[in-house]
């Protein structure tokens, strides 16, 4: 099947690297900030259960600062892209590579294989 990566003119060797990285960042982008939610949600709650006034303000602090931290990693695609925008390079052999490109066509290729329709 046609490989849109080859079609951009990416580097073959990059394409791996590329697709585990885009692998590796999607997880992350959703568990994280579920886990960091769920984290701060069960301090949170053993507060309110001490009734301690002390306690609560300390953990409605840190539940603002991990949905701050929940928001942020989930906007990581954005910033590596933005990243991605900003980086030209070239080969050994002198052709120019746009990585945004590179790293657009590995997201619309992800977990595809040369068998898959």
């Amino acid at each position: 099947m046609f490989d849109l990566i080859q079609m951009l003119d990416c580097p073959e060797d990059l394409a791996p690297i590329l697709r585990f990285a885009h692998s590796i960042l999607g997880i992350l982008q959703m568990a994280v900030p579920i886990i960091l939610i769920i984290m701060g949600t069960i301090d949170l709650g053993k507060a309110v259960l001490s009734s301690d006034e002390k306690e609560i303000k300390g953990a409605t602090g840190k539940l603002i600062k991990r949905c701050i931290a929940a928001v942020l990693v989930f906007f990581v695609f954005t910033i590596v892209s933005l990243v991605m925008s900003l980086v030209k390079g070239t080969d050994a052999n002198g052709n120019k590579y746009d990585w945004k490109e590179c790293w657009q066509s590995v997201e619309g290729t992800s977990g595809k294989t040369d068998n898959d329709n």
